[in-house]
């Protein structure tokens, strides 16, 4: 233990040192090798050249998806893009939007809609990774190490580019035993130290009774061996609304003047004589109509699905991707203070476990394990009830399983370290290389390193001497649609003047005057949720929404943070999307019928014990199903 201690503080006082040791190095160019990320790639002054910031309109509306659709079929093969992105998750997106900003010729397509798989299901915080911190100090490990500093460093960046959309979140750890306290204290002031100038708020040790105070629901004796709280540790981090900051990139991408499109599959990869990829041909699932779309430089950004279009072209090629389920669910909100999330270091069986305050609620996880790829996970009984256990021997408050609103099963697409044992100890840096083919693929990784992520992959595609070399990276303190004009007292001015407060982020405050007042849709869709019908409206004409499942998990968050009360509200949804859109009758129904099977995936694979669905039966009528008594 002395050892362990001894060491924190070591690293603690030299972090920063050791950093300013650190060298870029290059980043294999072909080949089926893979090199980490936060090995810099050697930009050419023709990238490194400073340029004028990049012009978008903020203001304007985004093209239409049938704008986007002509647009892509323009990709020809006399008249290519200059990047194809396949995938529109965090990374893909990233990708279109770091392309178009420097001028390239941009083009993105995405299966289903724009963070339908892990990029809506992560844990919501924009971290450097505090347990990667640990890794890397006891286990010598520069790799870890360099993933924490830069990590950091584009938490930082994020919250100044998408301001409405990430905050800053205190976070607490609970020491029950005397060590546990110079141990966490030293471990997070290095935390600290790594961060530097880009940290948020330092960290602090707080006594039982100041603990106590601000977390009332955290228990002073653990169940688990009697120990008494002996103090906490608050740290900071960020914390973010995942799904709807990807949308932002695509949108803020779609402004810039990219061609991009959700709902479109890449279902065959287009090759020139000499066996390069050149393109591919794309499938409008919403309509089944196909084009060839041509580029000089088609990007792999598919997250868990990454082998399968690396084996599109070469069905030989070896799998990268090791995949891990991680689980959450979703409490009520006095199961946390609004303002505060816990993290347990290590449990039983040596995770993490964290509570955190989300959008009123409280989210619980995670597990780590391994997993088949698929779109649609779903947790299982035996996960659920793990974090519950997990979580139950360090608060006051009765933890039920009725409790759960709902409850989510997302895939992390980690890069394969030959040397892993599970997906516990493997790598969470992401991975970026050009096949023989010419196909650039960019995989690991996480969610606060997408911009980073997008970067490298984006500079690798530059330096190939297949597209032009154009401008460096614009990214970096380029502002996402919905951050220009925005500050915190927002929700003041909208209460003060408009009939209809909103999220913010969520609808432009002229528009929702405007609906609320001209089309009378200004009730909520479902008691004990703020979200209004006005914005599936506003969702279907300037955010892609396309489904009913492009509204309740991205667009809102009903499905994530109650999964009943979604049920309740569903067939309101598809009846406003239907107007928009001129659905008739029977298209209704299936769209009715395919989201409540969708919905089914937020809860258990065997259905919690007492607790029944509150979706109506399959072929209820739309109108005498839907909640018609909102309220505001």
């Amino acid at each position: 233990m002395r050892r362990r201690l001894l060491l924190t503080g070591a690293a603690a006082t030299g972090a920063v040192v050791a950093w300013s040791y650190l060298e870029p190095a290059e980043i294999s160019g072909t080949g089926n090798g893979f090199a980490h990320s936060t090995a810099r790639l050697l930009v050419p002054e023709a990238l490194s050249e400073s340029a004028p910031p990049t012009r978008i309109d903020y203001l304007s509306k985004v093209p239409s998806r049938a704008e986007q659709l002509r647009k892509l079929a323009d990709g020809s093969e006399r008249n290519p893009f200059d990047v194809l992105v396949v995938g529109g998750g965090a990374t893909g997106s990233g990708c279109a939007l770091d392309a178009i900003t420097r001028g390239l010729r941009t083009a993105l397509v995405e299966r289903e809609d724009f963070a339908a798989g892990t990029s809506s299901r992560s844990t919501k915080l924009v971290h450097g990774g505090v347990r990667y911190l640990e890794k890397a100090f006891f286990s010598f490990d520069y790799g870890q190490l360099k993933l924490v500093f830069e990590a950091l460093h584009e938490r930082k960046r994020l919250l100044e580019n998408a301001p409405h959309l990430c905050n800053a979140l205190p976070i607490m750890t609970p020491c029950y035993q005397w060590w546990e306290v110079p141990y966490y204290w030293l471990g997070l002031k290095a935390y600290d130290l790594v961060a530097g100038t880009q940290g948020l708020t330092v960290s602090r040790y707080n006594s039982p009774k100041e603990s106590h105070r601000q977390f009332p629901t955290l228990a002073q004796t653990r169940s688990e061996d009697g120990s008494s709280l002996k103090g906490t540790i608050v740290y900071y981090d960020g914390q973010f609304d995942d799904s709807r900051l990807c949308i932002a990139l695509a949108c803020t991408a779609a402004l810039a003047g990219a061609a991009v499109t959700n709902h479109t599959e890449a279902t065959r990869l287009l090759k020139d004589k000499s066996g390069m990829i050149v393109g591919a041909e794309v499938k409008d699932t919403l309509s089944g109509k196909s084009t060839q779309v041509y580029a000089k430089q088609v990007i792999n950004a598919t997250g868990p699905f990454t082998d399968s279009l690396r084996q599109m072209s070469d069905p030989s090629k070896p799998s990268i991707i090791m995949p891990s389920a991680g689980v959450h669910v979703t409490l009520p909100d006095y199961y946390s203070p609004e303002h505060l999330g816990m993290i347990v270091p290590k449990t039983k069986d040596g995770r993490v476990v964290f509570m955190l305050p989300w959008l009123d609620a409280t989210i619980a996880g995670t597990t780590d394990s391994s997993s088949e790829i698929t779109m649609q996970p779903q947790p299982t009984e035996k996960e659920i009830q793990f974090i519950l256990d997990a979580i139950a021997e360090y608060l006051t408050v009765k933890v039920r399983r009725s409790d759960v609103m709902s409850a989510w099963s997302g895939i992390r697409p980690l890069a394969i370290d030959p040397d892993a044992k599970d997906t516990a100890s493997a790598s969470r840096d992401h991975v970026v290389s050009m096949d023989t083919d010419g196909m650039i693929t960019i995989a690991g990784g996480k969610w606060t390193t997408y911009r980073r992520m997008a970067e490298d992959a984006v500079d690798l595609a530059c330096l190939n001497g297949r597209i032009p070399q154009g401008l460096a990276c614009q990214t970096s303190h380029l502002p996402l649609v919905g951050a220009t004009g925005y500050d915190t007292a927002l929700f003041t001015e909208v209460a003060q003047n408009y009939t209809v407060p909103h999220r913010p982020g969520a609808i432009d405050t002229r528009v929702a005057k405007h609906l609320a007042e001209q089309r009378k849709l200004g009730r909520r869709l479902v008691r004990g949720h703020p979200v209004l019908e006005a914005e599936v409206v506003y969702a279907v004409h300037n955010e892609y929404c396309e489904t009913p499942e492009d509204f309740i998990a991205r667009r809102s968050r009903l499905a994530f943070l109650d999964q009943r009360a979604c049920q309740e509200a569903l067939p309101r949804v598809v009846e406003l999307m239907g107007e928009e859109k001129g659905w008739w009758y029977w298209k209704r129904q299936r769209e009715l019928k395919r989201a409540r099977a969708f919905l089914q995936t937020f809860t258990s694979d065997a259905a919690a014990p007492g607790k029944k669905s509150a979706a109506p039966q399959e072929g209820t009528d739309l109108i005498s199903s839907h909640n018609k008594g909102g309220g505001a």
